[in-house]
């Protein structure tokens, strides 16, 4: 059997080639990661300024851009449950560019409470990260004579149409658990809505409305001051910074109403490079071990996740069916 020679110089000419071939591969990878961010980032917050979604994303941005080296920018959209600023990520190019920093409520509850949503937070949304949990707990008026969730279950049952309870907007969870707690119990509570938290709160405060389901990081400065009184968490783990108080589900509301608990996501436009989607997970990692970021996400009351997108999508997937159903058991539509 004859055998060609293979000469040196084809050797070496071949391995030159595919050293070429490898670096020329390399460098295009290099390139690839090294295109972003090319611009500023804006990252969206679908709601006002102020409150726990908002000072995250102020943190989260601080964090990106001094490891980017590129301006990273607060928009603050607020109005219609956070549909406005959650539809123009949705529109937004998917560069990684612009980012969502949003509540559940906009990213997952809204399409089954509105009848038109001009976005599908299935189809349109790049699930990066949940940063953390977000628990409501539900306080009352100094003068509303319960201190646990009984008591005031007796209470309202009472009073049927004489209570209101107030939220930070329509189809937030304060409303939605607000109704279910008003439809279960006959109450036929008054939903008053506001323009964000703090006014709400103020309200509360000032008598106007007798109970609401607050976030546990604007109602702790109350509740510690003995201005309002704290009733119980949604939810089966009690908050971190409000620790003496029981949640609803050891109080005997063990329906999932009272179980499931919203959360702080990141988000993007859908069809995000898989590169730019890496790199921003690996960003979100890093940043988690920053004591300011510990310290903004263990003042939200919730519980810190700073996750993978995979872990992102399953509890997405596993929430998603609970908050269905409690949207229907509230009997809450809007148009």
């Amino acid at each position: 059997m004859n055998v060609l020679p293979i000469h040196r110089r084809t050797l070496l000419q071949g391995a030159a080639a595919w050293a070429g071939a490898s670096l020329l591969g390399a460098a295009h990878a290099q390139a690839a990661k090294a295109s972003w961010p090319s611009k500023p980032i804006r990252i969206i917050v679908p709601y006002n300024a102020g409150g726990s979604t908002d000072v995250v994303a102020r943190t989260l941005a601080d964090g990106m851009s001094k490891r980017l080296g590129k301006p990273v920018v607060v928009d603050n959209r607020g109005g219609a449950s956070g549909i406005l600023g959650t539809d123009a990520v949705a529109r937004a190019p998917a560069d990684g560019h612009t980012l969502l920093v949003s509540l559940s409520t906009s990213m997952m509850v809204n399409q089954y409470l509105y009848s038109k949503l001009p976005y599908n937070p299935e189809k349109d949304l790049e699930l990066v990260s949940q940063i953390a949990t977000a628990p409501i707990v539900l306080v009352v008026h100094p003068s509303v004579p319960a201190n646990n969730m009984q008591e005031l279950l007796a209470y309202v049952k009472a009073r049927k149409g004489k209570l209101s309870y107030g939220s930070w907007g329509q189809g937030s969870q304060a409303h939605l658990v607000g109704a279910y707690l008003s439809k279960t119990t006959g109450a036929d509570m008054t939903h008053v809505a506001y323009k964000g938290e703090a006014p709400m709160l103020q309200d509360l405060l000032g008598g106007q409305l007798q109970l609401c389901f607050a976030g546990v990081a604007g109602a702790k400065p109350f509740v510690d001051a003995g201005r309002l009184k704290a009733i119980g968490l949604v939810g089966r783990e009690r908050a971190p910074t409000l620790p003496q108080v029981a949640t609803l589900h050891e109080q005997g509301l063990t329906d999932g109403a009272c179980s499931v608990v919203g959360w702080i996501g990141l988000g993007a436009p859908a069809g995000l490079p898989a590169e730019v989607l890496a790199q921003l997970s690996s960003l979100v990692k890093e940043l988690a071990l920053e004591p300011r970021m510990q310290e903004q996400l263990v003042n939200t009351g919730g519980l810190a996740v700073m996750g993978t997108p995979q872990a992102f999508r399953e509890v997405y997937q596993r929430d998603a069916p609970a908050w269905k159903a409690l949207v229907a058991a509230a009997d809450v539509k809007l148009d």
